[in-house]
């Protein structure tokens, strides 16, 4: 493999590495917020509220339910609100934080729903306000699954990063197209999937590595 390449795969390496990291972090920052949103407002929640769990329930189902390809060619006009550009890694990482922030925010509400609720009423009898019971009992108890569900979407958003590639979103799945695919070197795009599926198992062990170490506290 010839310097230009190995060049070239370091780059398009920190171009999905940056992809992953920063609409990962933008969308935990979304989507932890909007996932206790979503559990407190259940009918039992803490602070129920039917219609607006209804509403964003519905926003989050049709964002997740929409193929990510799809998403990628739909948020174009607010792309290049945001960025500027449609293509390229900045471009990228608007579509990849959509997709990320209404995943994240269900599997934060999965796992706050596993927090025994006999600790919410526990709570609620010593007259401990609505925050004081999100941030003291629920998020504490259910930080451990929060933290899983993290490392699953790092680890799916590795995927998207580069699906994002076949519309010119930069990163490696941008190389294994280009010089892969298109000028017929397989070699390159082995060479792409063997770093994508160390890139991934590096992410996953470290989710799990944390998860284990929680749980044990």
């Amino acid at each position: 493999m010839s310097s230009e390449l190995i060049d070239l795969f370091v780059s398009s390496f920190g171009e999905t590495l940056m992809m992953v990291v920063i609409s990962g972090v933008v969308g935990s920052l979304l989507g932890i917020p909007l996932g206790i949103a979503l559990h407190i407002t259940e009918a039992k929640g803490v602070l129920p509220n039917v219609a607006f769990n209804r509403i964003a329930g519905l926003l989050v189902n049709a964002v997740r339910s929409t193929p990510f390809i799809i998403l990628l060619v739909a948020v174009i006009p607010m792309t290049r609100f945001f960025v500027g550009t449609s293509i390229g890694t900045a471009a990228a990482i608007v579509p990849l934080t959509i997709a990320a922030a209404p995943f994240i925010a269900r599997l934060v509400e999965t796992a706050l729903r596993e927090v025994d609720h006999g600790l919410v009423e526990a709570a609620q009898a010593m007259g401990a306000t609505t925050w004081q019971i999100i941030y003291k009992v629920l998020v504490p108890e259910a930080f451990a699954g929060i933290v899983a569900g993290l490392t699953i979407t790092f680890v799916s958003l590795v995927g998207y990063s580069a699906m994002a590639g076949a519309i010119g979103g930069g990163g490696l799945g941008d190389l294994g197209i280009r010089y892969g695919y298109q000028r017929f070197l397989p070699e390159v795009m082995l060479a792409v999937v063997l770093i994508l599926i160390v890139f991934v198992q590096l992410v996953q062990s470290l989710g799990d590595l944390l998860v284990r170490k929680l749980s044990h506290r």
